[in-house]
């Protein structure tokens, strides 16, 4: 069995940003950690009356568990996190407007002449047996139940040149990419910046619309499995994901069309080097058999993904199979 790391950060060992923190802990590649992680607002949003402008104070906002120090890693190699599990640790979680967040509001990068949003708290019941996450409209009796799907907002490792960036900010280390597509079964891939990586992670989600529209998905703490391994000397630019049946690029960058960009860049490119294919000829396979998943249109960077289905790539595979590896780990735990 592989070594077995248990985390579970008190609220003052909460991190706020990836770089400029010295590691929680070691932990050797091939080693499972578990954790446990708070929500976007620390867990104090805990009712409708509790409004996040008031009892969270910026910028303590987007806590992450960790880093930790990966043995071995150094700049140049590439780190994996395989998801196990990833399950709310309470039965309600919660949801919110700002009235200067979000994708439909003025915001101080986006002024306009016009009154802010009124802030507004949504809790939602989460029946973890049943998987469902019910949400109840705040001004009506209207409910409706939604499929839960938990995933993390919020994943990374430290950025390179001493730099220290806010966990609300997703870039080429990670950060708040806030994809759905990052949930149990799915193996993330960073280039490592810093001897040790020094990853960490929070920010879950019991479920979240792709962009994230009003910039705060149904947030909630969450207990979280991971398998950690360390490829050498193999660079990974821009985030990465791999699941069962897909290969996913992410960019993240203001404006949108660039961080389009850049994952459909980086996922290009990858199918070349993976297939053998001329780099046209992989541009125009992913122009016809690509998605184009949306992560977040609301941080002080936007995030994409470009995604393609494995069956198309006629049997290349991805970091020499590493995601099948780390797969068959997972299945014993």
């Amino acid at each position: 069995m592989p070594d077995v790391v248990e985390y579970r950060p008190t609220a003052d060992e909460l991190a706020y940003t990836f770089g400029g923190r010295p590691a929680v802990a070691r932990v050797k590649p091939g080693a499972v950690v578990r954790m446990s992680t708070e929500d976007c607002f620390g867990g104090k949003v805990r009712g409708t009356g509790d409004l996040p402008t008031t009892v969270v104070q910026f910028p303590y906002l987007n806590p992450v568990s960790g880093p930790f120090h990966v043995e071995g890693a150094e700049p140049g190699d590439t780190l994996a996190l395989h998801f196990v599990s990833i399950e709310p640790a309470r039965d309600w979680a919660v949801s919110s407007t700002f009235p200067h967040f979000g994708a439909l509001t003025s915001t101080s990068h986006t002024a306009t002449l016009q009154p802010p949003l009124e802030e507004r708290v949504w809790v939602y019941e989460l029946d973890r047996s049943a998987r469902l996450v019910r949400f109840q409209a705040s001004r009506s009796s209207f409910t409706v139940d939604l499929p839960m799907d938990p995933m993390h907002g919020t994943v990374g490792v430290a950025p390179a040149a001493f730099e220290a960036k806010m966990t609300i900010t997703p870039d080429a280390h990670g950060g708040n990419m806030d994809t759905p597509e990052l949930r149990a079964g799915v193996t993330v891939y960073f280039g490592v910046n810093v001897d040790g990586a020094l990853f960490a992670l929070g920010d879950g989600h019991a479920r979240q619309g792709h962009g994230e529209v009003s910039g705060v998905a149904v947030e909630a703490a969450m207990e979280t499995t991971v398998v950690v391994e360390l490829l050498k000397g193999v660079s990974t630019p821009w985030p990465r994901l791999e699941s069962d049946d897909h290969l996913m690029s992410t960019g993240s960058a203001r404006p949108l069309e660039d961080a389009y960009r850049i994952s459909q860049h980086d996922l290009v490119t990858w199918v070349s080097s993976l297939t053998g294919l001329d780099e046209l000829d992989a541009y125009q396979l992913v122009s016809q058999a690509g998605e184009a998943p949306v992560g977040n249109v609301c941080d002080t960077n936007y995030t994409m993904v470009a995604k393609i289905a494995k069956q198309y790539l006629g049997g290349a595979t991805a970091y020499d199979g590493v995601h099948a590896q780390l797969r068959q780990i997972a299945a014993v735990l």
